[in-house]
């Protein structure tokens, strides 16, 4: 059976703030042609987010867009679109998971210091 140990750790808002530029940044490149010349130079911060600026860890996100949402799910804060509460999937994407990882014991653990904030419909209701 695996362990399971409750761990936080505080980030600075700054941070946090940071990398939800980088991500709304993210989002608006899928949108322009030459996206590939600006997706360069924010692999280049997420680079640095997850390896350049902490010592012994590094913070990363993750886009849960398109995944199933049930309110039992920790890692995202809900506002439910339409009246229909069965079968969710997240169709937007307000903030990203920010995850904090570091080493311990020869292990990448990871902590979520930031919870998605997004919206979600039913697939019913989205086809």
């Amino acid at each position: 059976m695996q362990e399971i140990i409750k761990v936080s750790y505080k980030v600075k808002q700054e941070w946090l703030d940071t990398i939800n530029q980088v991500f709304e940044i993210e989002k608006k490149t899928s949108n322009i042609k030459e996206e590939n010349s600006i997706q360069r130079n924010i692999n280049k911060l997420k680079g640095l987010f997850e390896e350049g600026f902490f010592s012994g860890g590094g913070l990363s996100y993750h886009n849960p867009l398109g995944e199933s949402y049930a309110d039992t799910r920790t890692d995202c804060e809900a506002t439910i679109s339409g009246t229909s509460v069965e079968n969710l999937e997240i169709i937007e994407v307000i903030k990203p998971i920010i995850f904090y990882a570091y080493q311990e014991n020869d292990k990448t653990l990871k902590v979520i210091v930031q919870p998605a904030v997004v919206i979600v419909q039913s697939k019913i209701n989205n086809q």
